[in-house]
């Protein structure tokens, strides 16, 4: 089976922790690490691809199994055949290891030690500096010690974090990510991130019974972004995206996505502020 940017399959390398990924974000094969096969995560985004999505947090990682199929993949990705064979022509390069999967990562008590994990086997890889290390976050646990600890380690491996804010209120928040977070612990935890490593914002933008996001809530996100901009907490952009895949939600049948246009006219308010953004329809 060829992978491609629709298939997000986590079992196509047949194993617990690691899992390939064509991105259509990054432009290359990322190296999934998933935390929570276990399908647990503290949010129920309504556009999740994750079947079976449960309430939780990660259990227990076998950091032995993770060491093992991260450098075992990796070492087939660099010197086997596995990009010929499964990755289209054009995307044969590695981007980036990415901690995601089918929870929040966070959630691990062992995080710092899965970032220790990584350094280690990108060192004895000598992976190129140019493959990053990529923490995709609902953000919502970086203020835990833990965490912190792995993000001021990240920083040092070439590290991004991609923060989720699908919306900036509170309101909008609960509509999109069934979570009642407060949006000043969005501001403090987004922060710490920023001050830990280079971070991101991560933006799922669609259409939620036929109506998209309206001009409220457009404005509710630049004044977000402009506020952090202004108390001089330099984030690295956003990375604006659409619905690529199905939702696996109750909700699914009320998604749909927005044209190429809508996107980039909201992408262009967002620059507006001085940030740069990458949009993938």
């Amino acid at each position: 089976m060829t992978l491609n940017v629709v298939n997000h399959d986590r079992n196509s390398a047949a194993l617990r922790y690691v899992y390939p990924v064509v991105s259509r974000r990054a432009g290359g094969v990322s190296v999934g690490i998933n935390l929570n096969p276990n399908n647990a995560c503290n949010w129920r985004c309504i556009y999740c691809q994750v079947p079976d999505l449960v309430r939780g947090s990660a259990l227990p990682v076998d950091m032995t199994l993770l060491e093992s199929e991260l450098r075992t993949f990796l070492i087939e990705l660099l010197h086997g055949d596995f990009m010929q064979s499964r990755v289209p022509e054009g995307a044969r390069r590695i981007n980036d290891i990415a901690l995601s999967g089918n929870g929040e990562p966070t959630s691990a008590a062992e995080f710092a030690e899965v970032i220790a994990l990584i350094a280690r086997v990108r060192h004895e890889l000598v992976l190129a500096d140019s493959v990053k290390t990529v923490l995709i976050t609902n953000g919502s646990l970086l203020y835990r010690s833990n965490v912190q600890l792995g993000l001021r380690e990240m920083a040092k491996m070439q590290g991004e974090v991609w923060f989720k804010l699908d919306r900036a209120s509170e309101v909008g928040m609960l509509r999109v990510n069934d979570t009642h977070m407060r949006i000043e612990k969005v501001r403090d935890n987004l922060i710490a991130a920023i001050n830990a490593c280079p971070t991101w914002l991560q933006t799922c933008w669609f259409a939620l019974d036929g109506e998209a996001p309206s001009h409220q809530d457009e404005d509710d996100y630049l004044d977000f972004a402009a506020g952090l901009l202004r108390d001089g907490h330099a984030l690295q952009g956003v990375l604006l995206y659409g619905l690529a895949r199905p939702s696996l939600q109750t909700e699914a049948p009320r998604l749909s996505a927005l044209s190429a246009d809508r996107l980039q006219a909201f992408a262009a308010r967002i620059a507006r502020l001085g940030l740069p953004v990458r949009v993938s329809v």
